[in-house]
């Protein structure tokens, strides 16, 4: 493939404006495009969904992800791809990067990165041929082979399906042998993997970015909590013991993928050492702090990665919280009376364990943000209750 030359902004103005192609419509494909609004970016999403969240600020054709005649109209219109999602299909992502090559533009990140996101057990053989530390693990093809785990990894374990699944679907945890013994009546298929279960202090996540001629940034490590798998809180902890540990592990991607565009590694702290849990290929829940709480978010950033232009600088402006909404959306009101609480709504209809919102919250000092954030956690739980 022919080398992509930078685009120049100025030039740009001059023209149409520019658009880029987002591989599905969420929440993401919204916050990506309403970050790149004010710098003269124009949007357009494909996404099957008939009214989903991004068709409020970008262009969209609903289509299936198999639709070629579709996906070369797409490809047609937009001057680069990228993605919002990891479980687009690959064959879908090869079409468009060959459509797009032959125009001298291509599909951001590449295929290479979601060749070993899409299976977790290549995902694991990845994180251990860059030596970075992850669970012990082994494929489960057959109930036996879960008896083998057992043995191997020991009680407790999880079970997780190797493709699809996120925010906690697609696995379960095997604590005892009644669960043992009802996991291997439920194995119907070969594409499961057993993890060894991380006692861990705590769970964090690294974002990093990544332009297309190798310029590269870290935020801010967030320390996180999930409640039933989903992401609940997320807080940014600058000057972080574990900072400079992270940012050597992403680092190993980045390089070994030729990555471009914001990546996020999820991790597992026990004491001082840092064990991978999965990563993700795009802008992350975990990194919607930078939206208010960072100089250039990730999404902007996202977009500067794809242009190759200038990587915004990712300080931090003081100490953030994310609260994520889950199923419902609180009053609007309930945070627009608190000073510095910066409400995020999606647009979506409101379903059990669906992010229909998040909030964040920005504050001088960990233990401000940290009491901001349980109060409105805690009306939220009384609201629900009602």
């Amino acid at each position: 493939m022919p080398a992509l030359t930078p685009v120049n902004p100025e030039r740009q103005r001059k023209k149409n404006r520019m658009k880029i192609g987002i591989l599905g419509g969420g929440q993401l494909a919204q916050m990506i495009a309403l970050s790149g609004i004010p710098l003269g970016l124009r949007f357009v999403c494909y996404d099957p969904v008939d009214d989903c969240c991004a068709s409020t600020v970008a262009e969209h054709i609903s289509a299936d992800y198999d639709n070629r005649k579709k996906l070369a109209e797409f490809a047609g219109q937009v001057d680069i791809i990228t993605y919002e999602f990891e479980n687009v299909p690959a064959s879908c992502v090869r079409y468009l990067n060959a459509l797009m090559q032959e125009k001298g533009s291509a599909v951001f990140p590449g295929e290479n990165a979601l060749h070993a996101t899409q299976d977790r057990l290549r995902e694991k053989q990845l994180f251990e041929k860059l030596a970075i530390p992850t669970p012990a693990f082994m494929a489960v093809n057959h109930a036996e082979d879960l008896e083998q785990a057992v043995r191997l990894l020991g009680l407790p374990l999880v079970l997780k399906s190797r493709s699809g699944g996120y925010d906690g679907k697609g696995q379960s945890v095997i604590r005892n042998e009644h669960d043992l013994h009802e996991a291997k009546k439920a194995i119907k298929h070969d594409q499961l993997i057993a993890e060894a279960w991380v006692n861990f202090d705590r769970e964090i996540s690294i974002i990093a970015v990544r332009s297309r001629s190798g310029q590269t940034a870290f935020y801010d490590i967030a320390e996180n909590t999930h409640q039933n798998g989903i992401l609940s809180t997320s807080f940014n902890r600058p000057d972080d013991a574990m900072q400079k540990k992270a940012e050597m592990l992403a680092q190993r991607l980045l390089d070994e993928l030729n990555y471009t565009g914001v990546i996020a590694l999820e991790l597992f702290q026990t004491g001082d050492q840092l064990f991978a849990n999965e990563y993700a290929p795009r802008v992350h829940n975990t990194g919607h702090w930078t939206i208010e709480g960072a100089a250039c978010s990730q999404f902007e950033n996202h977009l500067r990665a794809l242009l190759d232009w200038p990587v915004g600088s990712t300080r931090s402006i003081g100490y953030s919280g994310m609260i994520n909404f889950i199923g419902e959306l609180p009053p609007v009101s309930d945070y627009l009376s608190v000073n510095n609480a910066h409400y995020h709504d999606y647009g979506k209809e409101p379903r059990p364990g669906r992010k229909v919102g998040h909030a964040t919250l920005v504050a001088a000092s960990q233990d401000s943000v940290k009491k901001m954030t349980e109060t409105l956690e805690a009306q939220n739980r009384g609201l629900a209750r009602q």
